[in-house]
């Protein structure tokens, strides 16, 4: 991987070469500081993370229907910030100060838990952090975007993700190591979560630059003489066929998504995990994830980011059929961590880029959240219904009915697409 120390990227039309051919855009610095700072935010959420679903269930006896509501709940609270943070960026041409903002929220919110520990603080505390991610995520997607090639989006996410997900990696690892040395010291995990947000809102406020999406599209506008539309509403360009028909797929597809917290209890309810070990599923699926986010995105921008999102979902048809498999089997649960990574590392890097490439630039925030909140409210009738069908028939059939249904939706979903037009259907 090639660092660039800029924040431009060239001109559309124009790439480099090297010796007569054209050559790969390094990917920019800024992309690879906020990958930094990702890796640092997910260390902080997930090594607190990691014990919440057991813990609610097992520790607090919530049933399946229950959690299924808890955790839907958990991935739509952040919905209308997640606009609002995408929409404030776009608006205020400053997503960095709207990202710094989320990043601050959630580190704030981890001092909470070193003073008031309990149920209820932790699922309060995991909620505002929520709302923290929601604020931040679409403007931190922004300036990846806006310091990236245009022909390199996919890359350039995935190399983001990369660095997310090793976060999300030693999260849980650190948190079973401290777990393992003080049994049941839940305050020493959410010291490491204190200390880890806290690096993570340092490295955006004093190393990540201040990029202006809008203003350096409307200058290239300017200079290479082109109209530049500023009057054009928001709303009329995110209703463009090619961006609404992504929008519609992502969400068809999210009615049928489990979180993998969700799927990881389907794998412990059937093979008797004991606690301790829990956190290393999240290891396990962030691993695979972590090998599999920079070469996804190559494809996804060689062969159409739309397209490798759809067919990203039957990595998690496997997963699902994994889960439900025969009980105490090593390799299927070993399987469905495999795969659950690779859907992530297919999906969810891939649709913010397939979205950024759809509409200008000076709505991409707004773009991007309404993709994700898209994702995010269909994901939470998945959970519910999911937790209801789990508590008629059983985890293992109900992990069965979801990955046919599945099945049926991702096709639907590639023809939806396939006849979308625009740059953002063929990309």
């Amino acid at each position: 991987m090639y660092l660039a120390d800029r924040h431009r990227p060239a001109p559309p039309g124009a790439p480099a070469t090297r010796g007569g051919r054209a050559a790969r855009a390094p990917v920019a610095r800024t992309v690879i500081l906020l990958g930094l700072v990702s890796l640092a935010t997910d260390i902080s959420s997930e090594s607190a993370a990691a014990v919440l679903p057991l813990y609610l269930t097992a520790g607090l006896g919530l049933s399946p229907l229950a959690y299924g509501l808890v955790d839907g709940l958990y991935s739509a609270a952040s919905v209308v910030v997640r606009y609002l943070g995408g929409w404030l960026a776009d608006r205020l041409d400053r997503p960095k100060q709207v990202a710094l903002t989320g990043y601050t929220v959630s580190a704030l919110a981890r001092t909470v838990l070193l003073w008031l520990p309990g149920a209820a603080v932790v699922a309060g505390v995991l909620g505002v952090d929520r709302l923290g991610k929601g604020l931040r995520t679409a403007p931190r997607d922004v300036l990846i975007a806006a310091s990236s090639d245009p022909g390199s989006l996919g890359r350039s996410f995935g190399v983001h993700r990369a660095l997310d997900t090793t976060g999300a990696m030693l999260g849980p690892l650190l948190a079973f190591l401290a777990l393992w040395a003080v049994p049941e010291d839940y305050r020493l995990v959410f010291v490491i979560s204190l200390a880890a947000a806290v690096i993570g809102v340092a490295l955006l406020a004093l190393l990540v630059p201040d990029l202006r999406p809008a203003r350096a599209a409307r200058t290239a506008d300017q200079h290479t003489g082109a109209a530049v539309d500023v009057a054009r509403p928001t709303v009329r360009m995110l209703a463009e066929p090619g961006f609404a028909r992504l929008v519609g797929a992502a969400g068809l597809l999210g009615l049928l998504t489990l979180s993998d917290a969700f799927i990881y209890l389907v794998l412990q309810d059937r093979n008797d995990l004991a606690a301790l070990w829990f956190p290393l599923l999240f290891v396990g699926t962030n691993l695979a994830y972590l090998a599999l986010a920079v070469p996804f995105g190559r494809v996804a921008d060689r062969f159409g980011r739309a397209r490798v999102m759809v067919v990203g979902h039957l990595f998690l048809v496997g997963a699902y059929v994994c889960a439900s498999g025969p009980v105490g089997s090593l390799v299927l649960g070993a399987g469905c961590l495999l795969l659950l990574g690779a859907f992530y590392a297919s999906t969810d890097g891939v649709l913010a880029a397939a979205a950024a490439s759809v509409v200008r630039p000076e709505v991409r925030g707004s773009a991007i959240a309404t993709a994700q909140s898209a994702v995010a409210l269909t994901r939470l009738a998945a959970a519910v219904v999911f937790g209801w069908t789990w508590t008629l028939v059983g985890p293992g059939r109900a992990a069965l009915l979801m990955a046919a249904l599945l099945a049926v939706v991702v096709p639907v979903a590639w023809l939806l697409l396939r006849s979308a037009p625009g740059p953002g259907a063929r990309r």
